[in-house]
């Protein structure tokens, strides 16, 4: 899952690279170097505001239960059902439904299933559990992680035996 996430920031700055290059005149540069230097005044203010925010986990399970899920699985199935909804369309296709699917019929049935599915499983339940979990989370989120290592600043005293007075 962690290089999931590396792949996705970048892609998700390439965009803020660009046009970052083009503010400051390096995009026709051709050394990779001085481009990931370049790069260095876009890609740290973000790495400090994923420090600052260490409740990323709950934020990043409810995006990718609500959005990802319409991205990656109804999205396409739906547009390819749109796409080659015609008898024209389904003629002149590039590529035909593969040979374990008989036919259109079939290829509109598997999916519809992916779209049901996802809507249930990934959406439906996926989204529940995701935003329950933020739900119950909520309070303990604050700026900066606490340190976990760190000795408590105020020790609770040990309890003592009891003393006499004499």
């Amino acid at each position: 899952m962690l290089i999931h996430q590396f792949i996705t920031f970048g892609f998700a700055c390439t965009p803020l690279y660009f046009v970052w290059e083009k503010v400051i005149g390096m995009h026709d540069t051709k050394s990779i170097c001085l481009r990931a230097l370049a790069r260095l005044p876009v890609v740290i203010p973000i790495w400090f505001l994923a420090i600052i925010f260490p409740f990323f986990g709950p934020i990043n399970s409810a995006v990718g239960a609500l959005l990802v899920s319409f991205t990656v699985y109804i999205i396409p199935a739906l547009a390819h059902m749109v796409t080659y909804r015609k008898p024209s369309a389904r003629q002149n296709a590039a590529e035909k439904p593969p040979f374990f699917l008989p036919s259109w019929t079939a290829m509109y049935a598997v999916n519809a299933f992916v779209v049901v599915w996802v809507l249930v499983v990934g959406f439906g339940i996926g989204g529940w559990a995701s935003l329950t979990n933020f739900i119950k989370q909520v309070d303990t989120f604050g700026l900066f992680a606490k340190c976990y290592q760190c000795p408590n600043p105020h020790p609770s005293p040990a309890p003592g035996p009891p003393q006499h007075l004499h």
